[in-house]
């Protein structure tokens, strides 16, 4: 997206998370050096540039699509080559406009505590 500075993403390198942000219309504009890895297979940075809506088989493609036209967050959880994930994808605004989707990826630990804190 022109005038975006991809140097407001950089804090996410410092995180033990895979983190992919968008734009509005779907094209890449960051992947933490977590996602590069975690999507290597499918390109790595070199998915940067490109709609990430090619790169979803049906039927996540069809929920991206609709997230993108209806910002609302998704959050579900994988298990993938024997790892638990939790799998966040919100939207994110840019003086008050809708500017795309942060995709966040972590692998969750086998026992994970739960606290009700009411």
């Amino acid at each position: 997206m022109p005038g975006d500075d991809i140097s407001n993403f950089a804090w996410l390198d410092g995180i033990a998370v895979a983190a992919t942000v968008c734009d509005r219309n779907g094209t890449c504009l960051y992947m933490n050096e977590q996602a590069a890895r975690v999507f290597a297979k499918d390109g790595g940075r070199a998915l940067v540039g490109r709609n990430l809506l090619d790169c979803h088989p049906e039927p996540g493609r069809r929920r991206f699509a609709a997230q993108l036209a209806n910002p609302t967050p998704n959050t579900y959880t994988i298990e993938k080559n024997g790892a638990r994930k939790l799998i966040h994808q919100l939207p994110w605004y840019r003086n008050g406009a809708f500017a795309g989707v942060v995709d966040l990826s972590f692998e969750l630990p086998v026992a994970l505590p739960h606290f009700v804190r009411d």
